[in-house]
């Protein structure tokens, strides 16, 4: 998912246009971006979307939804209303600890098989307290149905008196998420960029990402979904370096070697791990035709 699309839980009338945009997948909010005597409005309007509203649930784009914490008592009824077929991930917010995941993960079970849901959905946590960066990768490895690691940059650093857009802190902070998830061997995820008139702003953060490993970015304004986009495309270089790396892998392991030279650089194990992860990336983006 290079790009996620944010639409409020409140905003209905923008679910379908984010479904039918570049976004590879869009986020409905029922944390943040709902006021407290609207909690229970919101979820309603998205279940019912779920339900009858969403065009096809087998569609590629991925449907996320971000629910409130664990320790909220909007939580169980935000997963009543939406663990629903089409729905491929849950976005957590602020996790407390293991244990807050876990217990998570088990109600999100208990809800899909109450609602007949049979393809399991996914969890990706939010890295968003100093608490939950610290034990990003313990978070991260907590339960299967974890899918990734999201940075939550504004709550972090709002919490520690820290500008947001800091580059030395910002660094820090996906470097740690990255190594994290690494950890773990789950994606990680870079958080929303709030100020939308700041195109290069965004996409340097984006490609400061990218460079770190990172997977994609949120958006919270479709002229952002281009720029992510972009950001995390395998460029063309990559992508035929990549092609080249397994190619000469192939060969070399007819020769029973595991280690070999392309364009006079030793590539190993590792090296075409990545290169792999890229092919696959650009397949799956249109870029190569599959084998």
């Amino acid at each position: 998912m290079r790009s996620k699309l944010f639409v409020p839980g409140t905003r209905p009338d923008l679910f379908a246009k984010a479904m039918a945009g570049a976004a590879d997948a869009i986020s409905i909010d029922l944390e943040d971006a709902v006021v407290e005597d609207r909690k229970a409005e919101a979820r309603s309007t998205v279940g019912e979307w779920l339900r009858n509203g969403l065009a096809d649930p087998q569609a590629a784009k991925r449907v996320i939804v971000r629910v409130n914490a664990v320790d909220t008592p909007h939580f169980e009824a935000d997963l009543r209303a939406v663990v629903q077929p089409g729905l491929h991930i849950l976005n957590l917010p602020k996790p407390g600890s293991v244990d807050a995941v876990r217990a998570a993960c088990a109600a999100i079970a208990r809800a899909e098989r109450a609602h007949g849901v049979r393809d399991r959905i996914r969890l990706l946590v939010n890295v968003e307290t100093p608490r939950s960066l610290r034990e990003a990768a313990a978070l991260a490895a907590a339960d299967p149905r974890v899918m990734g690691l999201q940075v939550g940059l504004g709550d972090l650093f709002e919490s520690l008196g820290i500008e947001r857009r800091e580059v030395a802190a910002v660094q820090q902070v996906l470097l740690a998420v990255r190594m994290a998830a690494g950890e773990a061997g789950v994606p990680a995820y870079d958080g929303a960029f709030a100020d939308i008139a700041d195109a290069e702003g965004y996409r340097a953060e984006a490609r400061l990402a990218q460079r770190l490993g990172f997977a994609g970015k949120t958006c919270i304004h479709p002229g952002q979904v281009a720029l992510a986009n972009e950001a995390f495309r395998p460029t063309d270089v990559a992508i035929a370096h990549a092609t080249q790396v397994i190619e000469a892998a192939a060969a070399a392991n007819a020769r029973g070697s595991g280690a070999f030279l392309v364009d006079g650089r030793m590539v190993d194990r590792p090296f075409l791990r990545r290169a792999q992860a890229i092919v696959a990336t650009a397949r799956g983006l249109g870029l190569l035709a599959a084998d």
